[in-house]
């Protein structure tokens, strides 16, 4: 019984962990993390237009990608996850 109880605290207070994880760790408006996305787009050298910033609806993120020339999928350098719910 002790191994039972013991177990399920260690499994509540990982799931309590990782719902604060998730909530202080993003931002709170799609239009907050599209402010940051853009912010960092500026300190690239974008005269090639090989960097950009996209959203996703799916995951609820904006992402900051660097594009190339190639038909190679793009890299992707830092996202900007925000709160949905």
């Amino acid at each position: 019984m002790k191994i039972v109880n013991l177990v399920s605290q260690v499994f509540f207070l990982l799931i309590t962990v990782l719902f604060l994880m998730y909530f202080l760790t993003a931002y709170d408006s799609a239009f907050e993390a599209d402010q940051y996305c853009h912010s960092d787009l500026s300190s690239y050298d974008n005269l090639s237009g090989n960097y950009g910033c996209d959203h996703d609806i799916e995951t609820h993120q904006w992402i900051l990608y660097e594009s190339n020339e190639s038909k190679e999928p793009a890299k992707i350098i830092k996202k900007f996850r925000y709160k949905f719910l």
